[in-house]
């Protein structure tokens, strides 16, 4: 056993010896393939999402020079009819390129290095374990000779895995001829008659951005592709599935709304809602609900594309943390970290990166859950755009002059809002009367949680924010209607017996009304604002 080449089965032991939900029937998804035209798969998802697992669970399956039984007969995969078929009947090539890149800076080699120090160290262990290879033949003519050698035997063809595949393309972005460098040796293996179809029983590749489109990723251009976008039949590995999220839950005795509102929000055809692996796994274990996004890289950093100054770009953020889905174009994406044409583009790389979830069917993006609103709460207030800057002071003014009863500063700044973010023929609209109100009111994760399941109706739409359990705010009900008088706003409010629906909380309820006139000519619609405060009992 080696470390690259052929490493054993140790990696998938450990995962298996702690706390482990079983989704090994992405084996199947890959046996599948062998023997095939589409035995190359390129996956990319976000940090955190699984896919080392992922890489180690397959080496495991799949590594000749080792007896993986007793981990995988009592796995989901050992029913499927493709089971022995494939296990342990393979060598493995299995290598994170991200360890490299690691070795490379703190040894202070250059990233142009990083693409020899793979094939050196692959070559080195080949020779090692293979007595008839020598140090002077090339890695690709090694890897040759090894399925040679079991000719007379059962074929011994390689499985590939590679983790992290676009790292160098990632830490290297402007570094071209390093780029390319690498390419060729990806190239080398997976584009190369003499060579691929000889050696190559599957790969499995593993990245955050999808391969580019302008054909400078040609090598690779033969993978099959499965992205954050359209992850077709692999999209219940993206994460965990709902009844996984559910089962584990019931063991860890964890409640399963907390866990769904936290951490769910991606889904995907033919697997319905998928949470995010790595935060589900540390809120099981540790009791406690929070934020467990990490970025390791400032590339992957939310800041540095909300900070982008593309025309409707603040506004479209102030959106998404107020919960308001939002069209986007996913098709002009350049795949990469460096192009950007507009505020989709963007848009497009943050699902790539996991902050935002894709509606395929709609061709709308929406924040998924409360771990990542928390995380784009904490970058707006980051950002030095004056638009964006402007805009949280305005909402977060807003709170406050509601919570004190400042009647025509509430009603000042929601028509403010109305008039200019909402277009004239939908000015009246329910949908748009409520997403006045959320865009106004979009600061609101710091010390609220925000409502929805309240009506909305011919000519009026209500949202309520309940404060955090250790936040000392009020509840607020905030009713915007047209051609009422506040006061019967209010009355409305109570007749619909929403402050009922909060008793047992233990906190004041701020009712907030607010009128307009909705034949008044476009920039006469003056809105009128009441507000009454609610002691519960």
């Amino acid at each position: 056993m080696g470390i690259y080449v052929n490493p054993g089965n140790s990696a998938f032991q450990r995962i298996n010896n702690s706390e482990y939900v079983d989704k090994t029937k992405l084996i199947d998804l890959m046996n599948a393939r062998i023997g095939t035209n589409n035995n190359l798969v390129c996956i990319s998802r976000p940090r955190r999402f699984g896919k080392s697992f992922a890489a180690q669970t397959l080496s495991a399956y799949y590594d000749c020079s080792c007896d993986s039984h007793a981990l995988f007969d009592d796995k989901k995969i050992a029913k499927c009819a493709s089971y022995t078929e494939h296990l342990n009947q393979y060598n493995v090539i299995c290598f994170d390129v991200t360890s490299f890149i690691s070795v490379a800076r703190r040894t202070q080699h250059p990233l142009s290095d990083v693409p020899n120090m793979i094939t050196e160290a692959l070559q080195k262990e080949l020779v090692e374990t293979h007595s008839h290879l020598r140090p002077d033949m090339s890695l690709t003519e090694c890897i040759l000779r090894c399925v040679e050698e079991t000719k007379d035997e059962p074929e011994r063809k390689f499985v590939f895995i590679i983790d992290e595949w676009d790292a160098v393309i990632r830490e290297a972005k402007d570094e071209p001829a390093t780029q390319k460098q690498y390419l060729d040796l990806l190239r080398e293996w997976f584009k190369n008659i003499a060579f691929t179809p000889k050696v190559v029983a599957a790969a499995y590749m593993t990245g955050i951005l999808p391969i580019k489109k302008d054909g400078s990723q040609s090598a690779i251009s033969d993978f099959e592709e499965f992205t954050m976008v359209n992850p077709r039949d692999f999209g219940g590995y993206v994460g965990f599935t709902e009844d996984e999220v559910r089962e584990l839950c019931k063991k860890k005795n964890v409640d399963f709304v907390l866990m769904k509102q936290w951490y769910d929000g991606y889904s995907f055809k033919g697997a319905g809602s998928v949470y995010n692996p790595n935060s589900v796994m540390k809120a099981a274990e540790y009791g406690d609900f929070d934020s467990y996004w990490t970025e390791t890289s400032a590339a992957e950093g939310l800041m540095e594309y909300i900070s982008h100054d593309y025309n409707g770009l603040t506004k479209t953020i102030a959106e998404l943390i107020a919960g308001i889905d939002v069209k986007v174009s996913v098709t002009g994406f350049a795949n990469d970290l460096t192009t950007f044409r507009g505020k989709d583009d963007v848009l497009t790389l943050m699902i790539h990166l996991g902050y935002l979830a894709y509606d395929s069917l709609n061709k709308t993006v929406r924040i998924p859950n409360e771990e990542i609103k928390l995380e784009f709460q904490k970058a707006v207030k980051e950002v030095k755009h004056t638009a964006t800057l402007e805009r949280l002071r305005a909402s977060e003014q807003l709170f406050l002059d509601t919570i004190e009863g400042n009647e025509e500063a509430v009603a000042e700044q929601i028509e403010k809002i109305h008039m200019e973010e909402t277009s004239p023929i939908h000015y009246n609209k329910e949908d748009s009367l409520r997403s006045v109100i959320k865009l106004a009111y979009y600061t609101y994760c710091d010390n609220y949680v925000q409502w929805e399941e309240l009506p909305a109706g011919a000519g009026y739409a209500d949202v309520a924010y309940l404060p955090k359990y250790d936040s000392g705010y009020p509840i607020l009900v905030i009713e915007l209607k047209w051609n009422k008088d506040a006061e019967t706003a209010i009355q409305q409010i109570k007749n619909r017996h929403y402050p009922d629906s909060f008793k047992g909380l233990g906190r004041e309820i701020i009712l907030v009304g607010i009128t307009y006139d909705k034949d008044a000519p476009a920039g006469n619609r003056k809105h009128i604002c009441k507000i009454e405060k609610v002691e519960m009992e």
